[in-house]
């Protein structure tokens, strides 16, 4: 419910809403979009969590490793491993 004493959020703050629902794959309320705070309060908790990754996907760490070996070999790791984290494993490890 939107009061006469509510502010409405900033547009920097719905753009960093948005990014943050992108990262944790969620939605931003759309009551939260009409008040100040509430934007606020909601982005604290969201920035707080982290990105929502995929189970399939390679982690962060994994990828990291991987091109860190890919730059020792002077090799490139092949696009299909950034999609599947079983595939990144057996590419990492047939290159150690």
């Amino acid at each position: 419910m939107i009061h006469e004493h509510t502010l409405p959020a900033t547009e920097k703050q719905l753009a960093y809403a948005r990014k943050l629902a992108l990262r944790n794959q969620v939605i931003v309320p759309w009551e939260v979009q009409q008040d100040r705070r509430e934007i606020s309060r909601w982005i604290r908790t969201q920035a707080a969590l982290r990105p929502a990754e995929r189970p399939d996907t390679p982690s962060a760490k994994q990828v990291a490793f991987a091109e860190r070996l890919a730059r020792i070999k002077r090799r490139h790791v092949p696009q299909e491993c950034f999609r599947d984290r079983g595939l990144m494993s057996r590419w990492i490890d047939s290159n150690r």
